[in-house]
């Protein structure tokens, strides 16, 4: 799957054939004494906490983008949350109110960012 000169191609492609194999999952160059610990590494299946199952060499991403089990941190109080129950949560806990610093009035968390510019 490379370019190789011309004059070593016969070798080449001798020490290719004795030495090399595509894997058949994910079609990589691979040794072919090493073709086993990369299938069990690389390709085996697993299952997530979330249930979902995965070639092992995906769990990593998708517990820490896609997982609806990954934590999160609520925005307004910092809790570690599971990301399926965030939103929910959110809701709740920006509704609470804090005074504010400068006119005293009670705002609710989650319009305390913009308020500053409101109170004047």
């Amino acid at each position: 799957k490379k370019d190789i000169p011309a004059v070593n191609f016969i070798i080449h492609e001798i020490h290719c054939r004795r030495n090399i194999e595509i894997c058949p999952y994910c079609s990589d160059s691979i040794p072919k004494s090493e073709m086993k610990n990369h299938i069990e590494s690389e390709h085996v299946q697993v299952t997530c906490k979330c249930r979902m199952e995965m070639e092992s060499s995906l769990l990593k991403d998708h517990e820490a983008s896609s997982c609806p089990l990954r934590p999160v941190l609520c925005q307004f109080c910092d809790i570690p949350l599971a990301f399926n129950k965030l939103q929910e949560h959110e809701l709740y806990c920006g509704a609470r109110t804090e005074p504010c610093g400068r006119c005293g009035r009670n705002v609710l968390l989650r319009e305390l960012k913009e308020h500053p510019r409101l109170c004047g």
